[in-house]
Order: C-alpha cells, then sequence, then structure tokens
C-alpha cells in the first residue's frame, strides 16, 4: 500500500511538472509573437496574459521579468541553432562536409524579416540593460566554442589566432546580414546568403594554406 500511495504521488507530481513545462512553453511562444508583431518595448507582461489566457500572477511565478522570459527564449533558439549534438559528431567522424554545412547556418537567411526585427530590437539593449547584455556575452561565448571546434576540424595546423580571427568574421557576416534585412527586405537575399558563404569559403582555404606554410 504504502508504494502504491508512493508510486501516486511520484504520478502525480510528474503530471504537474510536466503541466508546467507545457504552460512555460507556451507563455514562450506567445510572447515571441508579440515581440515579433509589437516589439520588445511595445509588449508588456498584460498583454501577454491577455493573449496566452494565463493570469499576470502565475508569469511572475514563472519568469520574474521579461528578461526573464527574453533569457528563456534565447536558451531555446540558441540550443537549436547550435545543435551541439550533431556538430560534435560531426567533429568525432572528421565529417568535414557536414562541419562545413554547419557553418552556413551563420549566414543563412531561415529567420523572417519580423524575427530579424525582434533580434536588433534586443540587440539594442545590450548598451543600455545589464541583464541583457549578459545574455548575449552568454550567447557569443557558446558561439565562439562551436566555431572555434568547427575550424580547428577544417584546418587543424592553423594558427589560433587566425581561426579566432575568422570565428569574429562569420559572426560579423551574420549579424550584418540580419540587421541588412531589415533595413532592406525587399533584396534578392538567397543570392547575397551564397555570396556570403563563397566569401566563408575564401576565407577557410586561405587559413588552411596559412596552415600548410
Amino acid at each position: 500500500m504504502k508504494a502504491r500511495r508512493l508510486n501516486l504521488l511520484q504520478c502525480s507530481n510528474s503530471k504537474r511538472a510536466s503541466r508546467a513545462d507545457d504552460r512555460r512553453r507556451h507563455l514562450l511562444d506567445v510572447s515571441r509573437a508579440l515581440f515579433v508583431e509589437h516589439g520588445f518595448h511595445q509588449t508588456g507582461v498584460a498583454q501577454i496574459a491577455a493573449a496566452s489566457g494565463i493570469k499576470v500572477g502565475q508569469i511572475y511565478r514563472d519568469f520574474a521579468s521579461k528578461e526573464d522570459i527574453i533569457a528563456a527564449m534565447a536558451e531555446v533558439d540558441i540550443r537549436d541553432f547550435l545543435d551541439e549534438a550533431s556538430l560534435r559528431t560531426a567533429v568525432e567522424a572528421q565529417d568535414k562536409v557536414a562541419i562545413r554545412a554547419w557553418v552556413d547556418r551563420f549566414v543563412s537567411i531561415d529567420d523572417t524579416v519580423e524575427e530579424c526585427r525582434m533580434f536588433t530590437e534586443i540587440l539594442a539593449e545590450v548598451g543600455r540593460n545589464p541583464r541583457i547584455a549578459d545574455i548575449h556575452r552568454r550567447i557569443d561565448q557558446r558561439m565562439r566554442q562551436c566555431l572555434a571546434a568547427t575550424l580547428e576540424a577544417l584546418a587543424p595546423a592553423s594558427a589560433g589566432g587566425e581561426r579566432e580571427a575568422l570565428s569574429d568574421l562569420i559572426m560579423m557576416l551574420g549579424m550584418g546580414m540580419m540587421i541588412r534585412r531589415v533595413i532592406d527586405p525587399d533584396r534578392d537575399w538567397a543570392v547575397i546568403a551564397r555570396r556570403v558563404g563563397g566569401i566563408v569559403d575564401s576565407q577557410l582555404d586561405a587559413l588552411r594554406r596559412d596552415g600548410a606554410l
């Protein structure tokens, strides 16, 4: 009987945790949609509550502030974007085709213009909001670590400083494309993405040549 009560309690706790996870995911999805449509500053917690059907008090129990919502959204996005498990598998297998394809995600145009607009608005907060700045620093560090692993795998004989410089260039190109898409959304960005990918290829070739000298 005692074991049965324990099992029922564990089952109940598991269901509550599952409902809480579902609620938080729903809040993040609704918040993202509102941030994209109205902007980060123009979206208040009351709007999120109205759109999600979740009371303001419960939202603050799940996320203490809008910055906490941004932090949770960023964690989901960076986890999906980096796909570190797949990258690690490719590096361990020395699958250079898969590794090179992974680098292309930095200069792809998968995000919508609205998502790029939300990104640039939140990015502008880095200079004003210490919490947002800390989120971006942590994301930047993870991206640098992953790029360092890819470039070492693609050009193992190259100098570490040169790989770091190329990592910076790749990240700058990707961020620049997102900002330019907000400014000029009607350009043929598929063509531009191919051109930027060509720049990355040429720099990788140069990195390999320098390492072979």
